[in-house]
């Protein structure tokens, strides 16, 4: 597997790379940036939306449009034309709809990390504070018909999360705690249970689970990404020319192409990172709004 860059701006902190079957498009986020991009890979030509907030994931909404966790906890965003400034294109009034916001009720400068969803269409996401202060965060579960909950508390780094194919596992990421856990997962309630240790990384981040259930971990400032068993064993380590990699994701039409977020350190960093593989993907769910 070799990667390739793909020939879009850096970002400043790229995260969260979600396929959107519906419209054959790679979904990434620069996160303080506020720019939600996306890629269509049949020409290489991206869009970018300034959604006027930092944002952890964008992710398709069933109904149309985006569902993403922005600063200020989860919103949609409807489909549209927005108007187009320098370059960008931008949000009209009211077209930004925080659905539930979640951290209002936390300490001041926390903000909304990664996340993604079941196939139910309940959207999991995390939050952080942007000082890094142990323990700040949590994990919520935003279910069809908006209703929010509170699923994880202790949180420092909220990061990736992703389930196995027939999802009765959950795996998760909280950064600092330098390992990968899983979860029991109840696909009828979305309910975790029995949290346990699923492997030990250094600084894992972002990560996908493909068509097998092998797990596929980014690693913060471990230049690479590492593809894990189902026991938790290593399987390969991809090396990515950038110390910081934050996620990674399947797409293109045959959900075997991998695409990896970086994020700039100073000197190297920020690209958009592709590359066929032997592997298979699983879909991207959607967040389903209405109950």
């Amino acid at each position: 597997m070799e990667l390739q860059a793909v020939p879009v701006p850096r970002a400043r902190l790229g995260e969260g790379p979600r396929w959107d079957a519906g419209t054959g498009t790679l979904l990434w986020v620069d996160i303080p940036a506020g720019l939600v991009h996306r890629l269509d890979p049949a020409g290489d030509e991206q869009e970018t939306i300034d959604v006027g907030q930092p944002v952890g994931v964008a992710v398709p909404r069933a109904e149309g449009g985006l569902a993403l966790a922005v600063r200020d906890g989860f919103a949609v965003l409807a489909d549209g034309e927005p108007a187009v400034r320098d370059g960008f294109a931008v949000l009209a009034d009211g077209e930004l709809i925080v659905t539930a916001a979640v951290t209002a009720a936390e300490r001041p400068g926390n903000r909304m990390n990664d996340g993604a969803c079941d196939r139910a269409g309940r959207f999991f996401a995390g939050t952080k504070a942007e000082d890094d202060t142990p323990g700040a965060g949590n994990l919520y579960r935003l279910d069809p018909g908006r209703s929010c909950e509170r699923v994880l508390t202790g949180v420092t780094i909220s990061n990736g999360i992703g389930w196995s194919p027939d999802e009765r596992l959950c795996y998760y990421v909280d950064t600092p705690s330098d390992q990968v856990d899983v979860f029991d997962y109840d696909p009828a309630t979305g309910e975790l249970t029995g949290r346990r240790r699923f492997a030990r990384l250094p600084q894992p981040d972002g990560l996908t689970v493909d068509a097998a259930g092998y797990v596929w971990v980014a690693l913060w400032g471990g230049a690479s990404v590492v593809r894990l068993r189902p026991d938790g064993g290593h399987d390969l380590t991809l090396q990515v020319p950038a110390a910081n990699v934050t996620s990674c994701a399947f797409g293109g039409p045959g959900l075997d192409d991998l695409y990896v977020t970086t994020a700039w350190d100073g000197s190297t960093g920020g690209e958009l990172w592709r590359c066929r593989t032997p592997f298979t993907g699983l879909p991207a769910n959607p967040f389903r709004d209405l109950a």
